[in-house]
């Protein structure tokens, strides 16, 4: 982190905040509204969870980790855009930005492996059903959880090693909400094309694979139960159509971004919003309208204020 004090730029100045009275109120409104799902959301999911004994299982442990990184994610982020569209100086430090970014691709990194833990959690809860319990026991997801965190703070630090020994002398302005490597490249005083490579290379990689390696187990579960079945893929589509959903939402904006290292502007920042604050105030609504287990839980916690 010593190396931050060698650089000239101190502050960075975002232009996407930059907008009329009314455009900002807006912003604003959806913003905080936004936020306000996002937390009530997954607090709820993670309430449930902890203490709901009929929630204690693999796949609502995951689940409840799940929303505690949505939380995280979007806290990244959201935030901070709020008060800046209430600031009259949009802008942020350099040493913010740098942390910002590294909590964005930490957290990021972690929720691609929980997507992962629980695409595996739903192939032994469809395919191997006897042996689900034996082979997703406790210290099976407690070793899912220290995987995502020990593989998203590795991403996120060997990315930031390259970046944070660039010269940063100017320019200092972003056309964004928030910071990203790719972005912070660009204004490095230096060619910055192998970086900008490397960091795409890095985040692309790691993007498309863990996507690809869902959706080659989403078909080996339908292809498994349709031969079991007789053709009725009708239940595992309903058991997998939740976590399918979430993972669509996440990861076409992520390979967006990362895949294609420089989106239009106006692209990058739509995507941002999906992203950030649309797909985290989703995913309580996913795992609870289509999960009965969820619905039965909120019923049982409505009955207890109830009779309190």
């Amino acid at each position: 982190m010593d190396r931050l004090n060698d650089s000239v730029v101190t502050e960075l100045v975002l232009l996407a905040l930059s907008c009329s009275s009314e455009t900002k109120f807006a912003l604003i409104l959806t913003c905080s509204l936004l936020y306000l799902g996002i937390f009530l959301g997954n607090l709820l999911i993670l309430f449930l969870v902890i203490f709901d004994s009929h929630l204690h299982s693999p796949m609502y442990f995951l689940l409840a980790n799940l929303s505690l990184i949505d939380v995280g994610l979007s806290s990244t982020t959201v935030p901070k855009i709020i008060t800046d569209l209430l600031n009259d100086f949009k802008v942020i430090s350099f040493r913010g930005c740098m942390a910002q970014i590294c909590f964005i691709h930490t957290i990021g990194g972690v929720e691609m492996v929980l997507l992962i833990a629980m695409a595996f959690d739903r192939y032994m809860a469809i395919c191997k059903p006897l042996h689900y319990l034996k082979i997703m026991s406790p210290k099976t997801c407690a070793s899912f959880c220290i995987t995502a965190w020990v593989t998203g703070v590795v991403h996120a630090m060997s990315q930031f090693a390259f970046v944070i020994n660039l010269p940063f002398c100017g320019p200092n302005k972003l056309d964004s909400f928030y910071c990203d490597f790719p972005k912070i490249i660009k204004l490095a005083c230096i060619d910055g094309y192998k970086y900008e490579f490397i960091i795409s290379a890095n985040s692309g990689f790691m993007t498309m694979g863990t996507f690809f390696l869902l959706i080659i187990s989403y078909i080996f579960i339908l292809v498994t139960v349709w031969k079991r079945s007789s053709g009725d893929l009708t239940k595992a589509f309903v058991t997998l159509s939740a976590h399918i959903t979430v993972v669509f939402l996440f990861f076409i904006p992520c390979m967006f971004l990362y895949v294609w290292p420089s989106p239009p502007p106006s692209i990058d920042k739509n995507l941002f919003i999906v992203d950030f604050a649309i797909t985290p105030v989703l995913n309580p609504a996913i795992y609870t309208l289509r999960n009965k287990e969820i619905k039965t839980a909120v019923k049982r916690l409505n009955k207890k204020k109830i009779f309190c």
